[in-house]
């Protein structure tokens, strides 16, 4: 009974009873994702080939640079630099310690001045009650003098007078020779004071000759 039915006729009942359209949907969606993921891929491609390029040229660049630095640096001459910077290292250091020990030195010339002039004013002159004691008195002026005078020969400096007419240097002349002596160096200077130079001058060249 069946063969006598018309073959295109069972084939389009066959196909209505199989329900086809979900699957063909199915298929339309795949090959759009398939069409999709294609396109991402081809994207994906462009870009790190265009990565890459970038990198190459990259490479390129400081593969020069490397060359050109390779070239032209000289492990001598960095030798050579870097022994005269620790020459100069080393110099610039000693100069530092001498100049350290140098203050260090005078400081100690300082405080010894100091600690000198301290017993003078305490001890007073020829051994009195001290500054205030010397100051007191009818003769404060001239004991003042005497003192400052003391001062100056712990120093190294002897004053003497000028001749006032009568052949004795203790006159009534006024202090204008100075005697600087340097026991260390064995060195005797005579200073004529008469206002020729400044102050300034004469404390400085008297300070330098102590």
């Amino acid at each position: 009974m069946l063969l006598e039915e018309d073959p295109s006729l069972l084939i389009r009942h066959t196909i209505t009873n199989f329900n086809t359209a979900p699957d063909r949907l199915a298929i339309s969606r795949i090959s759009e994702s398939l069409s999709t993921l294609a396109q991402a891929r081809d994207l994906r491609i462009r870009e790190a080939e265009s990565s890459l390029k970038k990198l190459s040229r990259q490479l390129s660049t400081l593969s020069n640079q490397h060359r050109e630095l390779t070239s032209t640096h000289s492990s001598a001459a960095h030798a050579s630099e870097i022994s005269r910077l620790d020459t100069q290292k080393f110099r610039i250091a000693k100069s530092a310690s001498d100049l350290e020990m140098e203050t260090e030195r005078l400081q100690g010339q300082l405080d010894e001045l100091n600690a000198r002039l301290q017993e003078l004013e305490m001890q007073g002159v020829d051994g009195g009650d001290g500054v205030e004691g010397v100051r007191g008195g009818d003769g404060g002026v001239e004991d003042e003098v005497l003192l400052r005078l003391k001062v100056y020969r712990s120093l190294g400096m002897e004053l003497e007078k000028s001749d006032d007419g009568s052949g004795k240097k203790d006159g009534g002349g006024e202090f204008n020779r100075v005697v600087l002596r340097n026991d260390k160096r064995g060195d005797v200077h005579v200073v004529k004071i008469d206002g020729g130079f400044s102050r300034f001058f004469y404390a400085n060249y008297f300070w330098q000759n102590l």
